[in-house]
């Protein structure tokens, strides 16, 4: 990945622009990250990884709020340390 100072990308953007197809581009101010430049491809999947990562999250929430809802009496009244505790018993 080349890095480049924000002073820079502005002189060789148009450079820039075809670096990108290749590899990503970090811009920097002040010798921080400010920025990153990516293909459209690139851009692409990571929008998809941001989807799925979404729906994967859903699916957990989805999950555990069914087996929240089978939970007896007894186990919701369980502190998260006693669950610790039994569990760490079972080993």
């Amino acid at each position: 990945m080349i890095t480049v100072t924000s002073v820079e990308a502005q002189n060789r953007f148009g450079q820039l622009l075809d670096t990108v197809q290749r590899e990503p581009v970090t811009i920097t101010r002040h010798g921080r990250t400010a920025a990153f430049m990516v293909s459209p491809q690139d851009m692409q999947e990571l929008q998809a990884a941001r989807r799925k990562r979404g729906t994967a999250t859903q699916a957990f929430e989805a999950f555990f709020a069914q087996a929240d809802a089978t939970l007896t009496p007894a186990a919701r009244a369980l502190s998260d340390a006693e669950v610790t505790e039994l569990v760490k018993a079972s080993r």
